[in-house]
């Protein structure tokens, strides 16, 4: 990734706001979002300058098509169990979507690819060539267990880096990577990582102090409060509901500004549109506790990937299958042939149609990709010459407003480093990562605009 500089001209009328960009090179040509309008609200004030903004797309990026996955209403986990089921023990599909108990997450990734490792290990007639569709975690994982078993183990990966959808992104001016994927986790999460972060020499980043910003300045945080009762009466009823709709049968004002955005910071810890999420089984509902990495998060993957053979920008076209083996057609035209495949490319890329499968997949499959639902969350990263917000508090909600980023990361008290982290899911989401930079930079200053101080 390079940086570049230019100015954008934002704010109330001619108001000019330089802003740094960080442009991410290679990324697709964004389609039009047809989830929710394209944003573009202009605030009334400039933040400084940033000297370096860098962004992330997974929603519009062909090879993840989605942050993670979870549970529309009418669904249920089992959907997940069907997902990992082996495919006349030639192929397995793995990654967090294929997780029941922790999927979503880091720990699912993992549990995602030992499982299936363990599955084509058992199916297995002594040592084979396997191959591994996809380098993030699930698949290095997966083809480290293999090629620790004795297997021949081939990995393919259609971006030009491993990682997936865990990325760090070096900042020549600073110590401090800037993380656009999956680097987060509650405390529960982060407390079964601890010691293999700790062993990469990654520390972490405890962010567990909230705060609300209005239209008044800084307020009181947000009460989650309606939003687990409104759960929990919806898991008395007779039908799986939405979670708006649950919320709107619990007597809640869907138009109230502080519900709003604890309907916000659901969505940006949990990728879940709230217009589908089940109320039966429903993201966790995170109080102001967040743990983050510092350091090259990347380095999980990269222990898992030690001495195996990867093939980098080798997009995985078809799999077929039979009797005899497994056949992979690359993008090139090229085709490879294993005993067996496991195949780790996301559900956002499954329900797209992005590999064909031959035969197709079981209808046990294909409905299980049909009914999950797959998540969007996109990050933002600031980094500044020094704070001009006047606070401690490391987790900023914007309550109130147009702001389409209303979930913010202070790492300044934690880290010593003026970075903020602008975290926005569901809808909001898929329409943010549609904007082309230069919008995208718009509505990232709109969003802070109750956190700039009066007067400037």
């Amino acid at each position: 990734m390079s940086i570049t500089r230019r100015t954008l001209l934002v704010g109330a009328g001619a108001g000019v706001v330089g802003v740094m960009l960080a442009a991410c090179t290679g990324d697709p040509v964004p389609s039009p979002s047809t989830s929710s309008p394209t944003p573009r609200p202009t605030p009334p004030t400039a933040m400084p300058a940033p000297v370096s903004w860098m962004r992330s797309r997974w929603s519009t990026d062909p090879y993840a098509l989605g942050a993670r996955s979870y549970l529309p209403a009418g669904s249920a986990p089992e959907l997940r169990q069907a997902l990992a089921a082996p495919i006349a023990d030639r192929l397995f599909l793995a990654g967090e979507a294929t997780d029941e108990s922790r999927p979503g997450t880091v720990l699912g990734a993992v549990d995602a690819g030992r499982a299936a490792a363990a599955a084509a290990i058992a199916a297995a007639d002594g040592p084979e060539r396997i191959a591994v569709v996809g380098a993030g975690l699930a698949g290095t994982v997966a083809a480290r267990a293999l090629a620790d078993a004795g297997h021949t183990v081939t990995v393919i990966e259609a971006r030009d880096r491993i990682g997936g959808r865990i990325h760090s992104v070096t900042d020549k001016d600073s110590d401090l990577p800037a993380q656009l994927g999956s680097w987060l986790s509650g405390p529960d999460e982060a407390a079964a990582l601890r010691a293999r972060l700790l062993s990469l020499g990654l520390t972490e980043i405890d962010l567990d102090t909230g705060t609300g910003w209005t239209a008044d300045g800084e307020t009181a945080s947000l009460d989650t409060t309606p939003l687990r009762e409104a759960i929990r009466r919806a898991g008395d009823g007779a039908i799986d509901i939405p979670l708006t709709d649950a919320l709107a049968q619990a007597g809640a004002d869907l138009d109230d500004e502080a519900l709003a955005a604890s309907l916000a910071w659901v969505s940006a810890t949990s990728g879940v549109d709230p217009e589908r999420a089940s109320s039966w089984y429903p993201p966790n509902l995170l109080a102001d506790e967040l743990v983050g990495a510092r350091g090259d998060v990347g380095a999980v993957v990269a222990e898992a990937a030690k001495g195996l053979d990867i093939s980098l920008s080798s997009p995985v076209v078809r799999v077929a299958h039979d009797d005899s083996g497994v056949s992979l057609r690359l993008g090139t035209g090229e085709s490879l042939s294993f005993a067996r495949a496991i195949v780790t490319v996301p559900l956002g890329v499954l329900q797209k149609g992005g590999v064909e499968f031959a035969p197709a997949l079981p209808l046990t499959h294909r409905g299980a990709i049909a009914e999950l639902a797959a998540g969007a969350i996109e990050t933002v990263w600031l980094r500044f010459d020094e704070p001009f917000w006047q606070t401690d508090a490391a987790i900023w909600h914007i309550i109130g407003g147009d702001a389409s980023i209303r979930t913010w990361l202070n790492l300044a008290p934690a880290t010593g480093e003026p970075v903020l982290v602008g975290l926005v899911g569901g809808a909001e989401a898929e329409a943010f990562a549609a904007l082309d930079d230069e919008d995208a930079e718009r509505v990232t200053a709109a969003s802070l605009t109750y956190v700039i101080p009066a007067g400037e």
